[in-house]
């Protein structure tokens, strides 16, 4: 199976969360939540540690997929060098797969960069690949934990 296929989220960085947030309630579009940014990672290799554990998102499990909101903050980061040099958008597309390992060697066997990884012990976890400047965006496989699937 292709490990770009699942689409599990779309990913739309922000300068304010809570503000995006009401618009998307305002045309019917929630519940939100926070993002549950929980368990302790095995690997942890992101260009900066601090940033990323910064980032506020809140998400909203649609039928098919789900919306992500991120505000990068101010600390320096990829999405917030994104979001100051394009504005709010899309960022990144999230595709899930069932085996995040297997999934990371196959992009990378695909000559795709990684630019951020992490696993957790129960395997679950995420890469980027740094695909913007061929698709537009960035392309991210994750393994979601099990207790907190909805898209399967």
């Amino acid at each position: 199976m292709p490990i770009f296929n699942q689409l599990h989220h779309v990913c739309v960085l922000v300068r304010d969360l809570e503000e995006k947030q009401k618009f998307y309630e305002s045309v019917g579009i929630g519940p939100w939540f926070d993002y549950p940014k929980s368990g302790a990672y095995l690997e942890f290799d992101v260009p900066n540690a601090a940033a990323s554990r910064a980032m506020r998102y809140k998400c909203c499990d649609l039928e098919n997929f789900q919306i992500q909101l991120c505000d990068p903050g101010e600390l320096d980061s990829p999405q917030k060098r994104h979001l100051d040099a394009h504005g709010e958008g899309v960022y990144q597309l999230g595709f899930e797969v069932p085996d995040r390992n297997a999934a990371e060697a196959e992009g990378r066997a695909m000559g795709l960069e990684v630019v951020a990884r992490g696993r957790k012990t129960d395997e679950s976890g995420f890469c980027y690949f740094d695909t913007k400047a061929q698709a537009g965006v960035v392309l991210e496989i994750r393994k979601t934990p099990d207790d907190q699937k909805k898209f399967s």
